[in-house]
């Protein structure tokens, strides 16, 4: 089983190569459970307003590319405000 830092690795190097349960237990590390999870869409709760927004959805298994680099860009904003590391 792949570790949280195996996964944001990956998820830098090939944000169109990450699947969607990955990405969902990523996000729920840093963010917690999702606040809506409808269907094949799931929205994380972020300490702060606006962008970067954690808003995902899988196609065929699959996480999008842009929002696998808003995940890794609101991250690294948590890392910075809070001094959190993977």
């Amino acid at each position: 089983m792949a570790t949280i830092s195996d996964l944001i690795a990956r998820m830098r190097e090939n944000p169109g190569g990450v699947r969607y349960a990955e990405l969902c237990k990523v996000c729920e590390h840093y963010f917690g459970p999702a606040r809506q999870a409808s269907g094949s869409h799931r929205v994380y709760k972020t300490p702060w307003i606006g962008d970067p927004r954690v808003n995902i959805q899988t196609r065929k298994g699959y996480a999008k590319p842009y929002q696998v680099k808003q995940v890794l860009k609101a991250i690294e904003r948590l890392e910075i405000e809070h001094g959190r590391e993977s």
